[in-house]
């Protein structure tokens, strides 16, 4: 008798299986996430050891000082945590350190870009979903940006995507430059 191999896929709780995917479909996960989790961890432990170790010098470190240094290198490690991007099937799905956004990629309505001094794009659908992400997971993660793309022309197809298919389009255009030249630069054609 022939044993099984695979194991289903884990289900994320709280976020419904998408139609027409299986349990066996697996999850898709950033992944640059461990190595941003890691520098964060890094920048966080590094301020509050030289806080610490600055007290400590100076004579002044006391128990209430050192567990508020202890909570400001928590909140800072909290704050440069980005959130973890995974998708299957037709969700995208964003955890950050307090909540779990969700949105259903075939039934988007609206993807816009937000500029600044971090980038955004806001994907949202019609079931009141909404899910904010740096382009550049996309980017770096083309299986992700692949399961978006599916959703997106679904969306476009069906009508109910009103407004983001510019964004989307600038997005794809820059996957597929950075793509090429990458391949460019693996054979020495740079």
């Amino acid at each position: 008798m022939a044993r099984r191999t695979t194991r289903p896929a884990r289900r994320t709780p709280g976020v419904p299986a998408p139609s027409g995917s299986t349990e066996r479909d697996p999850w898709t996960h950033d992944r640059t996430w461990t190595g941003d989790a890691r520098s964060a961890a890094c920048c966080a432990a590094l301020l509050c050891g030289l806080l610490l170790a600055l007290d400590a010098a100076t004579g002044r470190l006391g128990g209430w000082r050192a567990l508020l240094w202890l909570a400001l290198g928590v909140a800072l490690f909290a704050a440069l945590t980005p959130p973890r991007v995974a998708a299957h099937g037709t969700t995208l799905v964003s955890r950050g350190p307090v909540r779990v956004r969700s949105v259903r990629l075939d039934r988007l309505v609206a993807v816009r870009r937000r500029d600044g001094i971090a980038p955004r794009l806001v994907l949202r659908d019609a079931d009141g979903g909404e899910v904010l992400l740096d382009p550049e997971v996309l980017v770096v993660n083309p299986a992700i940006w692949r399961l978006v793309a599916e959703g997106a022309r679904t969306s476009v197809a069906t009508g109910s995507l009103l407004c983001g298919a510019t964004a989307l389009r600038r997005l794809a255009d820059r996957i597929d430059r950075e793509t090429a030249e990458g391949v460019f630069r693996a054979s020495g054609l740079e």
